[in-house]
């Protein structure tokens, strides 16, 4: 047994070494087998790898750039959060409940609304903008203060979608604009200066800008000053677009003054968001020449960079001077003229303008503070011509069309000035190639008469007269047209030059005087050739306007034919160019 246990051990021993030797080769082949296999594997599944890397690539890009974009939004957010609560502090009322409490701020930017006209009706351009609904205001029948009427509408925090009405349905978010920051009130009035060679001086024209109230009812306008603008110094103007001794008595005075502060300031009722102008219409109205240089021509100069968004204040108010000059009047502002006279209503604006800019007579020059947008009497009768339909902006040229003749207009007058052989000049102009028509220049009332004698103007390529307002229509001839002035005798020449000589240049007319002699004028059967106004003419000019007007300016005239027939010539001559 022991032997057998012994054999079966040493066997066992045996057996185990054998074992061992067998097993140890075998796991070190295995080994390297697997380590081959493995490598042969790899180098299969490498290229699989690099084609999925690549492929992933772009999408990690489109990963990181959206997490950038996440970032930069929630940013955004937290800023705008940061504004809103310390610059407007403003709680929707789409946010909290009915009981939040609002409190109220003032809000930039303000929309005000307007009142009692709908300016949709009057410019085709604002009636695609504004609504009739959006600009009528009835006025405050209890008299409110504006800073307890008008509600300011904020456009800086619009209401999600779907949510509009809640601004104009809860009271808590209207805010008053008496909590809104007042703007520094100014005044600034123009000085009466002249020009070299031009001896008239310029009416006063102050500019206001803040808050400022108009009332016609006390024929003043007031601006309100904030405590710690010391008040301006009231003074009363006259705002016509021309200055003498005469005009005293025919031109409403209007006071511009002051308030210390809102309350000792009149309510307002009425409330706009354009700009105001004050003019009067009084003075030398109803000449023609008075008419354009005293008015439109200033009027056009102040208030066109408007281009219709202003209201305009009438003072000495004539309904048929506005009639008369209605499609001038639509074209400058689309709002109904107040009557300055008659109006009850308390105005609110933020700038207003009392007076007219003006330059000399239907002249406008180049100016830094009175013309600095450069306008110029071509500019001007671009505009008259738009503003009544007119459609020639240039004259005939001579031989450029066979068989046409120049067409010429000859101004005839009733009262003074008047041409004794108008017939005879007629005659002559129509054997040298003319056509000709007589008329008399504003004959028939209304804008009515006015268009026809334009359009009779704007028809001809001459237009002759006597010196006189008549003269003036040459602003409707077209660009290039030929005007032909006849100087009545008395040395006449400052005159005739400064009132329609300049001007035509200015408007690009082409221009011809011809002057009286003194066997021409009806002075030679009044006067015997000693008197003063053969021998010393400038001695009645000395004597002031009434004596000139009295004895020079009611002067007829009979040309003599022969001296006048080279002047016509000279026309012709022109319309060759």
């Amino acid at each position: 047994m022991a032997f057998v246990a012994q054999q079966h051990g040493g066997g066992r021993a045996v057996a185990m070494k054998a074992a061992a030797r067998e097993r140890k080769p075998r796991h070190s082949n295995g080994r390297v087998a697997a380590a081959a296999a493995a490598a042969k594997n790899l180098s299969k599944v490498e290229p699989g790898r690099h084609l999925a890397v690549v492929r992933l690539f772009p999408a990690c890009l489109l990963a990181l750039l959206i997490c950038l974009c996440v970032v930069k939004f929630f940013s955004s957010l937290s800023s705008q959060s940061q504004r809103i609560g310390t610059r407007s502090r403003m709680v929707s009322s789409w946010e909290g409940s009915a009981s939040t409490n609002v409190p109220r701020i003032p809000v930039a930017p303000l929309i005000m609304g307007r009142v009692d006209e709908d300016i949709s009706t009057r410019s085709p351009e604002l009636g695609s903008v504004f609504k009739n609904e959006n600009f009528k205001n009835g006025t405050d029948s209890e008299n409110k203060s504006r800073s307890e009427r008008q509600v300011a509408i904020s456009t800086e925090n619009d209401p999600p979608p779907g949510k509009e009405e809640s601004l104009t349905k809860s009271p808590q978010t209207a805010v008053s604009e008496s909590e809104a920051p007042k703007p520094r009130g100014k005044i600034s009035c123009d000085d009466k200066s002249k020009d070299e060679g031009f001896p008239y001086a310029r009416p006063i024209v102050c500019h206001m800008s803040g808050d400022v109230r108009v009332s016609p009812a006390t024929s003043s306008v007031i601006l309100t000053m904030p405590s710690q603008q010391a008040e301006a110094a009231p003074q009363r103007i006259r705002p016509y677009a021309r200055r003498d001794d005469f005009l005293l008595p025919l031109v409403r005075e209007v006071a511009i003054t002051s308030a210390a502060s809102e309350g000792d300031a009149p309510s307002c009722n009425v409330s706009h968001g354009i700009p105001a102008v004050i003019f009067s219409i009084g003075g030398y109205t109803g000449n023609f020449f008075h008419d354009m240089a005293d008015v439109l021509v200033p009027l056009y100069l102040t208030t066109f960079h408007f281009k219709g968004k202003v209201q305009l204040f009438v003072a000495n108010y004539k309904q048929w001077w506005i009639q008369k000059y209605k499609p001038v009047l639509r074209r400058l502002s689309h709002r109904a003229v107040v009557d300055f006279d008659s109006d009850g209503d308390v105005h609110c604006f933020d700038h207003v303008i009392v007076g007219l800019v003006r330059d000399r007579d239907l002249i406008l020059g180049q100016h830094p503070t009175r013309n600095p947008k450069g306008y110029t009497m071509v500019d001007f009768t671009r505009f008259l011509r738009h503003a009544y339909g007119l459609r020639r902006d240039k004259p005939m040229v001579l031989g450029e069309t066979s068989g046409k003749k120049p067409r010429m207009l000859i101004i005839s007058r009733r009262r003074t000035r008047k041409l004794l052989n108008l017939r005879q000049v007629a005659a002559m102009a129509r054997e040298l190639g003319f056509e000709v028509v007589v008329s008399e220049a504003g004959v028939g009332g209304g804008s009515g008469g006015v268009k026809r004698f334009a359009s009779a103007v704007n028809s001809c390529d001459v237009l002759v007269g006597v010196h006189g307002a008549g003269l003036t229509n040459q602003a409707f001839l077209p660009r290039g047209g030929v005007v032909v002035q006849i100087v009545p005798w008395g040395r006449m020449e400052w005159m005739a030059t400064n009132f329609y000589g300049a001007p035509a240049a200015a408007m690009e007319l082409r221009y011809v005087e011809y002057h009286v002699a003194a066997e021409e004028s009806s002075l030679a059967r009044r006067y015997p050739r000693e008197h003063a106004v053969f021998r010393d003419p400038m001695a009645i000019h000395g004597q002031g306007w009434k004596a000139l007007a009295d004895i020079v300016m009611t002067q007829d005239v009979k040309l003599n034919l022969r001296r006048f027939r080279p002047t016509l010539l000279r026309v012709l001559d022109l319309l060759q160019d």
